[in-house]
């Protein structure tokens, strides 16, 4: 038989250890933002039933879940508020005693080299639970603007290190970013949301943060899943306007859109894997269906593949215990 004259690829995954040589993809926990919901209340730890593992925590355990965040290594934070009281305009999201604004001087006086994410949004402190202004049944974009700048001060003015706004208001960044300025936080860096879909992934967040809209839906602001470019138009508006960072929310469904945000922006690129995706796999895990643990690291490496620098994800914690069992960082 004449000789194949083939290449042999396999020669590079012989062992663990040339595996690990040549992986081309790799998480660190430097890479890992945790999500915490902080309820305005006290006494409380409650788990979330739609996401197990998932904790609402009030002011007075909060350093006690951050305590473990920072045992892990993890560096980074995302603060959501659960108000005790709403009003169709969202005022305790920008009330200087609102819940974020305590827990961010709470935790920055025992942690103040942890990285603090503010998400800065109305739809947790609306009665109605929608993301700003209502006028007529409908979210009035320009009379919203300027209660997120009210809430992006306040939450800077808290200590947070990062203003992430996730409301998908039209000019959210410029008027953030020139009421941070104008405030005296030009350097405090703005996280935005800029492609963020109507998705069917975000209903157990809106059982962790009590957001769900009380009418209607949230189509006529988040974007249409079945579009690929305008995630293009939207991210470009958010670069020019001033962001620092650009989200990717859901992750999974959507890695086509991070790889090509990663290819057109210098911004680092941010993947929000959402409740839905992290409960999916939870329930599967506690079914037996799936290897927890291997599925949520391929998982994650197909994110940074995509070209997340930054992952937001609520297996942050577990991820990192692993990285701790193996030795990794």
């Amino acid at each position: 038989m004449t000789e194949l004259n083939f290449e042999r690829h396999r020669r590079l995954r012989k062992t663990s250890y040339l595996r690990d040589m040549v992986r081309e993809t790799k998480l660190h926990k430097e890479d890992l933002i945790y999500p915490i919901f902080v309820l305005e209340e006290e006494g409380k730890r409650n788990e979330v039933a739609s996401m197990p593992g998932v904790y609402q925590v009030s002011l007075d355990y909060l350093l006690e879940e951050v305590q473990q965040v920072v045992d892990l290594g993890i560096r980074s934070i995302i603060l959501f508020g659960v108000p005790k009281d709403k009003d169709d305009v969202g005022s305790e999201a920008y009330h200087d005693e609102g819940v974020v604004q305590q827990a961010t001087r709470l935790i920055k006086k025992d942690h103040p080299e942890l990285v603090i994410v503010a998400d800065t949004c109305l739809c947790q402190y609306t009665s109605h639970g929608h993301c700003g202004v209502i006028e007529h049944d409908y979210v009035n974009n320009d009379r919203t603007l300027p209660l997120l700048v009210k809430t992006a001060v306040s939450q800077a003015k808290a200590g947070a290190d990062i203003i992430a706004p996730s409301n998908m208001m039209d000019g959210f960044v410029a008027a953030i970013r020139q009421g941070l300025d104008e405030a005296g936080f030009e350097e405090t860096p703005v996280m935005s949301y800029a492609v963020k879909y109507a998705s069917a992934f975000y209903g157990p967040f809106r059982d962790a943060a009590h957001s769900s809209p009380q009418f209607g839906d949230r189509k006529t602001y988040q974007m249409d899943p079945a579009n690929r470019l305008e995630a293009q138009r939207e991210a470009k508006s958010d670069v020019d306007q001033g962001a620092d960072f650009l989200i990717v929310k859901p992750a999974l469904s959507y890695l086509d859109i991070m790889r090509d945000l990663k290819e057109r922006h210098q911004q680092p690129i941010v993947a929000y894997n959402v409740s839905g995706e992290y409960s999916l796999i939870k329930a599967a895990a506690q079914n037996g269906w799936v290897n927890e643990k291997e599925i949520v690291q391929e998982k994650m490496l197909s994110m940074k593949r995509a070209g997340a620098d930054l992952i937001i994800t609520y297996f942050a914690k577990d991820l990192a215990r692993w990285m701790n069992e193996e030795g990794g960082n």
